[in-house]
């Protein structure tokens, strides 16, 4: 299969572009609605005015980040048919099923609830006003449900089987799929990882009103709240990543190896805390792949099979094969790619046969086809190599990740502390750094993604379908031009954003009051 490289990089270049630009507005919605909805809680508890003032502030920025992050998204969806139509063809039947759940239950559920929340403080009663609050927070939480479990599903495909009468996998278990521990962890993980940019900001924007000595109480009341919802997701996402670098371990060994920037794999492998890799390393070149780093001794075998003398196969390993596995002993990259060959003829072979009515070659060509799918998309790789990721992009943005986690939950436990003590409003240096690192949070949270989908590369849909195949054939030039539209589009609307939010933001609470009563 020929297919122009540069119409594969622009493709995946203009998917990545609208991805971060909509997880710059998704992660906020999340973290915020959580926030905003414990707010109103309190309000509905003590009845207490001030917190019917302080979560109709945070509520306004909530619906602006809102409305923009629908938008984005509806960009994103429409990608799949624009710039990767065969991959649309090759698995629509099981990837439309949970977007399609997704826009039928969550986005109605959101738009209904949304409008009282926002205009029925009035209209309805407190419990009733609530409910709307939290049932809000709980669509776009279940949005992103299947959302995630289409991901998962990408990074794990089950639930399904090939038909090669139509060319097309088809769903065979639905619970299969959305109830996979892949899907369900990755939801967990997403989600619980998001309230930690909604309590940066809401601890960053606090801190602001502060160092310009307004709204005191408001402020001191936002940061009590999102200092502890920070740190409880901060910690639950500590959990929930650990699981997730466990399956990551059993289901794609590369994206594992490539974290670690692990070569050459073996018994007790060590984590690495920190670490510099070569520039020039390549698969099977002999060269020392780092120029320096720190482990932590036998951690990665711990944290990939629970038990710290395991074998970790490194990238090298699984180029090679040859290194034992549950299953017996794993195949080379090359022997995956002769029987991803083997299942791609056995395919051709198939539809020749049907089209001559030849039922004893049907049948032969049925069975090859069988024994070898599992590997199906391996016969599109020209080299080995091909099924590498970039490993310097995926190794760094872990540990980014990482680090930046553990420093916001450092700062929310602080700053906590301070402010429960009464003494953080009097310390400017402190609020600051609160309002500076507003950005680092979402650093931290584009990085998870970038691990998770540059981890996978080159796959679509893991060993099934490689990107080179998912690719639509449609000129380069076009997805050049739609490129740099969307780039202009998805900037202007992130301008939008920012410019709304700081002219609410310096309005302030007292503003929210007045529009609402």
């Amino acid at each position: 299969m020929n297919v122009d490289v540069s119409l594969i990089d622009w493709s995946r270049a203009q998917f990545a572009l609208t991805a971060m630009y909509h997880w710059l507005f998704v992660p906020l919605t999340l973290g915020l609605g959580v926030i905003m909805a414990v707010m109103e809680s309190l309000y509905y508890k003590t009845g207490n005015e001030k917190w019917k003032r302080t979560a109709k502030f945070w509520m306004k920025l909530f619906g602006v980040n809102f409305a923009i992050g629908v938008a984005t998204g509806i960009i994103l969806e429409f990608e799949f048919g624009t710039n990767w139509s065969n991959y649309s063809w090759f698995v629509g039947d099981i990837f439309g099923a949970p977007l399609a759940i997704e826009g039928i239950i969550a986005f109605f559920m959101e738009a209904t609830f949304i409008a009282v929340m926002f205009f029925g403080w009035k209209k309805v009663s407190k419990g009733f006003h609530l409910a709307s609050t939290w049932l809000t927070v709980f669509g776009a939480t279940i949005s992103a449900l299947w959302i995630l479990i289409a991901n998962a599903w990408m990074q794990n495909p089950v639930g399904m089987e090939f038909n090669p009468d139509t060319v097309r996998n088809e769903m065979n278990d639905f619970w299969a799929l959305a109830l996979s521990p892949i899907a369900i962890n990755k939801f967990l993980h997403t989600v619980i990882s998001s309230w930690l940019v909604g309590a940066a900001f809401v601890v960053g924007i606090s801190s602001w009103f502060l160092l310009k000595k307004r709204e005191k109480e408001f402020s001191i009341d936002s940061i009590k709240i999102a200092a502890i919802v920070g740190t409880i997701g901060i910690v639950l996402s500590v959990i929930t990543g650990d699981s997730s670098a466990h399956q990551v371990a059993q289901k794609q060994p590369m994206k594992l190896a490539a974290m670690e920037g692990l070569y050459d794999g073996g018994n007790g492998v060590g984590l690495v805390a920190v670490g510099l890799l070569s520039c020039d390393k390549e698969p099977n070149d002999g060269k020392d792949p780092d120029i320096f780093n720190i482990t932590f001794p036998k951690m990665l075998s711990f944290l990939a099979n629970r038990d710290i003398d395991s074998y970790v196969p490194g990238i090298n390993d699984i180029i090679n094969g040859g290194y034992p596995t549950e299953k017996g002993v794993a195949l080379s990259t090359q022997e995956k790619m002769d029987r991803g060959k083997l299942a791609i003829a056995a395919l051709a072979d198939f539809s020749k046969a049907k089209k001559a009515k030849d039922s004893t070659a049907l049948y032969d060509a049925k069975q090859r086809l069988d024994e070898n799918f599992k590997y199906f998309g391996y016969g599109y790789f020209k080299a080995p190599e091909d099924a590498v990721p970039n490993v310097s992009l995926v190794f760094y943005s872990f540990r980014i990740m990482v680090i930046l986690a553990a420093y916001f939950l450092l700062l929310f436990i602080v700053v906590w502390i301070i402010n429960h003590k009464k003494k953080f409003e009097n310390m400017k240096w402190l609020q600051w750094v609160c309002l500076l690192s507003i950005p680092l949070a979402y650093i931290t949270s584009q990085a998870g993604w970038i691990v998770a989908e540059v981890g996978r590369q080159p796959w679509a849909i893991q060993d099934i379908l490689p990107v080179m195949a998912a690719v639509s054939d449609i000129s380069v030039a076009s997805v050049k031009t739609t490129f740099f539209i969307f780039l202009v589009l998805l900037t202007v609307l992130f301008v939008a954003e920012l410019s709304i939010m700081i002219k609410q933001i310096k309005l302030g609470p007292e503003a929210e009051d007045t529009l609402h009563g």
